[in-house]
């Protein structure tokens, strides 16, 4: 990691603007999103435009190659939320993989297992690639919920691929860190330089991105399942051995769900069901009510250990229980009752070797990955003066996903499929169609009767304990809202250790051994991205993440 993205010392304020705001991780991303604004268009253009400027500015941690999610409230005051995530292929079955795994077909990461038995699911190459959901889920935003003609939503993001733009620090860090995983010629033509990831600074152009780019504007999100670009990508996972097929992109659609929701301290708070991680979310909000854990002083070391042990047994339930729930009945974990029986396990010592609280026969949640590497994935939140409010994101799990990019495409394929186990009484087993657990979580949050924000947190497993820190900060602790991501975070670790980042308050850690936790300090980069912006009675205001190259745009 590039050691001058290792620490930051915020000095930004929150900003404010009259007719509309974005807030994303990328500078240039955030100025795509304004330029829809000014042509007329609105807060969910906006998300788009960012979205796919994003894949260009920051293809480290996006692209058309992932999935995408949004939680939003319109102007007329509908709370709702947009799901283009896709399942597996047809044809993955545990046997199947497990099979060719054996066989040492494109199982990059396990080339020395000869058994299908002791095959785990690879977190590289074909057997990890799920269905795409990004394209047709920009688009469906657009056509559902925008003004303007979603070929406009995608000028700016084609403007950067084939015209060119100098690359930001931590993107490049990430660029550098994850070229490693580019295991065919395509990815290292389409993202190396002279065979090199790009230097901080360096211009670079991404001109068969672009190319798939304009394709989809002349011809619409169509080309990517049933056109050219899917004929592509089913190819080049069939030709890694993956099982990929174009009607596997063909039939996928994008899905548009109930927001769940819970109450914390006056504020309602909005999150997207299984299989995603939003019921982890409330479930540690709920638990931290019960604890009174936004009642503590916010330098001490019993507020971190109260939100921390919240997050502890939701993360236990959620890893267990949270699935495709087309496939496995998932409790509600976001129920008060049931957070007032977790709350009473809670005391002043860390719970070691917690239990999941809903009793069932199969064991353990989504295979294990260090949070470290899922920090991959990009965020974006905007507002108009209408009254749209639009939390957005959009990943391929790890950086650069797969390792696989799709022929001349330029498009990256993600590794969501990862989080599948070939364990098949496992509740996120792999089956055909089946979509895995999903670690992304837009949220957006009512903080009085005419006071709306959306916000989230990237990173991984980072994300719902992000969720839970923002919001507190905000409403616990009434922060303004560039504080509030500023502060300094802890992160429950999938090892049982609680790390805080450098700049915690002074003697928390030592306190927070002394009450058993396992604590470990980690630098910056590793507690997550943040954004937030929020319309308060018609007043727009917007922060973004210090720890990542972030701005907030408005008009």
């Amino acid at each position: 990691m590039n050691p001058d993205v290792d620490a930051f010392g915020s000095r930004r304020s929150t900003v404010y603007a009259p007719e509309g705001i974005v807030a994303t991780s990328q500078p240039l991303a955030a100025e795509a999103g304004v330029e829809l604004l000014r042509q007329g268009g609105n807060a969910f253009d906006a998300a788009v435009a960012t979205a796919a400027a994003l894949n260009v500015v920051e293809p480290t941690s996006t692209g058309l190659g992932g999935d995408a999610f949004a939680l939003y409230k319109t102007a007329d005051g509908e709370v709702g939320a947009m799901r283009a995530c896709g399942g597996a292929p047809a044809a993955a079955t545990i046997e199947n993989v497990r099979e060719a795994v054996a066989a040492g077909h494109g199982a990059p990461d396990q080339q020395d297992v000869t058994d299908p038995e002791n095959a785990t699911m690879p977190e590289l190459g074909p057997h990890a690639v799920t269905v795409p959901g990004t394209a047709r889920g920009w688009e469906a935003t657009v056509e559902r919920l925008g003004k303007l003609e979603f070929a406009e939503t995608l000028q700016p993001a084609i403007r950067y691929a084939t015209e060119g733009y100098p690359v930001t620090e931590v993107v490049s860090a990430q660029w550098q860190h994850g070229e490693e995983r580019f295991t065919d010629e395509n990815a290292r033509d389409a993202y190396l330089f002279d065979g090199d990831a790009p230097d901080v600074g360096q211009s670079v152009t991404l001109p068969k991105l672009g190319e798939s780019l304009e394709t989809i504007a002349a011809e619409g999100a169509d080309a990517v399942y049933e056109g050219a670009i899917g004929e592509a990508i089913a190819a080049e996972v069939q030709s890694q051995g993956g099982f990929l097929t174009t009607d596997d992109l063909a039939e996928f659609a994008v899905e548009w769900p109930d927001p769940i929701s819970t109450e914390y301290n006056g504020a309602e708070v909005y999150e997207l069901p299984p299989n995603n991680q939003g019921l982890l979310a409330l479930e540690a909000l709920n638990i931290a009510s019960e604890i009174d854990a936004g009642e503590h002083p916010y330098e001490s070391a019993d507020r971190v250990h109260a939100f921390a042990e919240a997050m502890k047994l939701a993360f236990v339930d959620g890893h267990h229980y949270v699935t495709d729930p087309e496939f496995e009945d998932v409790p509600d974990l976001a129920s008060t009752a049931y957070a007032a029986e977790r709350a009473s396990e809670i005391g002043d010592e860390a719970i070691e070797n917690p239990e999941i609280g809903f009793p069932q026969d199969a064991t353990g949640g989504p295979p294990g990955h260090d949070p470290a590497e899922d920090a991959d994935t990009v965020l974006l939140c905007t507002a108009d003066a209408e009254g749209n409010v639009v939390a957005f994101i959009n990943s391929r799990f790890h950086g650069f996903g797969s390792g696989l990019v799709a022929g001349d495409t330029g498009i990256a394929l993600q590794n969501r499929g990862a989080s599948f186990s070939l364990d098949p009484d496992h509740p996120n087993s792999l089956e055909p169609g089946k979509r895995p657990f999903h670690t992304l979580v837009p949220a957006i949050a009512k903080l009085d009767r005419d006071d709306w924000a959306a916000f989230g947190v990237m990173g991984g497993y980072m994300q719902p304990q992000g969720h839970v820190q923002v919001l507190s900060n905000v409403v616990d602790y009434d922060m303004p809202l560039q504080a509030a991501l500023d502060a300094p975070r802890w992160q429950y670790r999938e090892d049982g250790s609680l790390a805080i980042e450098e700049r915690m308050h002074d003697g928390v850690a030592t306190t927070l051994v002394r009450k058993g936790h396992d604590v470990g300090v980690l630098p910056p980069l590793l507690f997550g991205g943040a954004q937030i912006v929020r319309n308060d009675g018609g007043v727009l205001s917007g922060a973004t993440e210090p720890r990542k190259d972030g701005q907030v745009s408005g008009y």
